[in-house]
């Protein structure tokens, strides 16, 4: 086997640990994979000749600055580069864990900085990004499906983390041996609510069930998603992993948990949602509430009114 093949197939088994380990979808791997293919045709050019694995261990921080260089010289945009380091940092990570080449300097290299003032919610694609988003250092698998359930319950349920983490092993089970699509959620005030679960909720949430060890040991009233060692699940640990999720694709620092469900809220509102069910499914009590908490503009609270009220189309 020549050293080319030997980079080649330590790609292919990247590619395939990505998809099959961390279980990214189709296009964010599509993504991971382009961003490495076009960091190893830079290398090739600085080089002077294709990479090899022994190149690419011997890669000094000057080196990966000018790949972050020519991509500011071709007018890239900063979120851009921070995303494709992201990917580049996940090969190199695994090829150091898998023993094929360790190279010290991209731990060296940091994320583009990038500008505070962004809006608070994030976009569609930026969501779909954090949600496919793939942690950087190994962990258990339940420990990943037990995240990825959460952040999917409060971005396509709207949940407060407080409300996710409340949630008991006795409604969980509930919902799915039922086989229901809506959970009961007691939210501030101690008042409940009925919110509707995506397909892809469900099963996050049953995926994470099945694969938990501490799951058969729970009483109906014990909280549902649970710590490393079995207890409930503190929530700075979901907060400190959305924060290396955003630092990893280069997103702002306002990207917290519960910017999520500002997200569910703002791109219910859209798509054509109206506010008083967006209110309901928040569980404010107020409308006012819900149309601070959407940062609603005018001329789209007057596009909903007069969608909506009968005295408006006469």
């Amino acid at each position: 086997m020549t050293t080319m093949s030997a980079l080649e197939a330590a790609r292919q088994a990247w590619r395939d640990w990505l998809k099959s380990e961390r279980r990214l979808a189709g296009h964010t791997l599509t993504a991971y994979d382009h961003d490495v293919a076009a960091f190893l045709g830079f290398m090739t050019s600085y080089l002077g000749q294709p990479p090899t694995l022994e190149a690419l261990a011997k890669l000094k921080p000057a080196e990966f600055r000018a790949w972050l260089a020519e991509r500011a010289r071709q007018g890239l945009a900063r979120t851009s580069t921070a995303r494709a380091f992201s990917s580049v940092r996940s090969f190199f990570n695994f090829l150091d864990k898998r023993g094929l080449a360790h190279n010290a300097s991209v731990g060296l290299i940091q994320t583009p900085k990038l500008p505070r003032s962004v809006p608070k919610a994030l976009s569609e694609r930026d969501m779909e990004d954090l949600l496919d988003a793939t942690p950087e250092q190994e962990r258990a698998a339940w420990i990943d499906l037990r995240d990825n359930a959460i952040l999917l319950l409060l971005y396509a349920a709207g949940l407060r983390i407080g409300e996710a983490l409340g949630l008991t092993k006795g409604a969980i089970d509930g919902l799915l041996e039922a086989g229901r699509d809506t959970l009961e959620v007691t939210g501030k005030g101690n008042k409940t609510r009925l919110v509707p679960l995506l397909p892809q909720a469900v099963d996050a949430v049953k995926a994470y069930r099945d694969s938990c060890p501490f799951q058969a040991k729970l009483g109906a009233k014990q909280a549902f998603f649970l710590g490393a060692r079995g207890g409930p699940l503190d929530p700075a640990i979901v907060q400190k992993r959305v924060r290396e999720i955003r630092r990893s694709l280069g997103l702002a620092e306002s990207v917290t948990p519960h910017a999520l469900r500002h997200s569910f809220a703002t791109h219910l509102l859209g798509a054509g949602g109206d506010l008083r069910t967006i209110q309901e499914l928040l569980g404010h009590a107020s409308l006012s509430t819900t149309q601070r908490y959407t940062d609603v503009d005018t001329a789209r609270l007057t596009a909903v009114y007069r969608a909506a009220h009968p005295r408006a189309k006469s």
